[in-house]
């Protein structure tokens, strides 16, 4: 009879030197540490700075005082302010929605794979965006222009007269046609971009089913790239809320029609370097970011909760 020899006792690990712990926990560091300080240079900082500008005032008699929140309150009883968010707020809710959906569509038409020249269409609307803003701008403004531009040529060739695109009444939209040709490229690719990444089986799923083109967009592409829908949204509406570089530029052309608070963006530029209100100016541009960062937020809210 054999007797079973007991398994022998395992000892147990050494736990490593307090020392390899100490630098085993700074390795992390040493990766996160570049991107820390140059986050907290490039952007916490400006916006720390903004906020304690934002709590002074220049005074004649005095020079900088502590204000606390005197500013905050003026800029919310500030008229041009108000005129000024509401004028891109309109842009914002008349321009989105027509730049988004002229960009889906051509997305879905690119990727239905029946569209001839697929390659070069894509190449070609997404070449605006590659156009610098102000040369875009530029562009337009010339080919607005009714004594010298497209406009004008028009009317004088065929002896009518269309309306100034660069009129009080009209400038907004110019601007906002200006705007959508320069990003429904960008658009266009991120929707693209979803699409492509789609499963093909659901695609055969439903041609097994006999569902139409119209079915599979809506019951399959378009809850498919709802996340991307959510982010174009979102870059699109804090591009609306920080429109500067068109109407700075156009104002050279239509003085009458942009004034200097056209848009924020615009507002606190003009208080800053024309108005030598810089304390003010802060005031205005965090009062902005905070406007842009609740709406972005809502929206992101209400499309991840419909995705869900």
């Amino acid at each position: 009879m054999t007797t079973q020899q007991p398994p022998a006792a395992v000892e147990p690990r050494p736990a490593p030197p307090p020392a390899r712990r100490h630098r085993r926990s700074w390795t992390g560091w040493g990766f996160l540490g570049p991107f820390v300080a140059v986050f907290a240079l490039v952007f916490l900082a400006p916006i720390a700075y903004s906020i304690y500008l934002s709590l002074f005032r220049d005074q004649l008699i005095g020079g900088t005082t502590f204000v606390g929140l005197d500013n905050y309150t003026q800029a919310l009883e500030d008229d041009r302010f108000w005129a000024s968010l509401g004028r891109v707020s309109l842009f914002l809710v008349v321009q989105v929605p027509i730049m988004l959906g002229i960009a889906l569509l051509i997305a879905l038409a690119l990727d239905s794979g029946r569209l001839y020249g697929r390659d070069f269409f894509r190449i070609t609307i997404f070449l605006p965006y590659a156009v610098p803003a102000v040369v875009a701008t530029l562009m337009w403004g010339f080919m607005y222009g009714t004594r010298y531009g497209l406009v004008g040529d028009i009317n004088e060739a065929f002896g009518v007269t269309l309306p100034d695109p660069l009129s009080p009444d009209l400038v907004l939209a110019s601007i906002g046609n200006i705007v959508t040709w320069e990003f429904v490229g960008y658009n266009m690719l991120i929707f693209y971009s979803a699409l492509r990444v789609i499963p093909h089986s659901l695609y055969e799923a439903a041609e097994i089913d006999g569902a139409g083109q119209i079915r599979v967009i809506t019951a399959i592409k378009l809850p498919a790239i709802r996340g991307a829908l959510v982010i174009a949204t979102i870059f699109s509406i804090i591009g609306s809320f920080q429109l500067f570089n068109e109407p700075n530029i156009l104002r050279q052309l239509a003085r009458n029609a942009i004034t200097t608070d056209f848009t924020p963006n615009f507002y606190t530029y003009s208080l800053s370097f024309n108005g030598q209100q810089q304390n003010y100016s802060a005031t205005v541009a965090i009062i902005m970011g905070l406007i842009t960062m609740v709406i972005a937020y809502i929206v992101q809210l209400r499309g991840m909760r419909k995705g869900a």
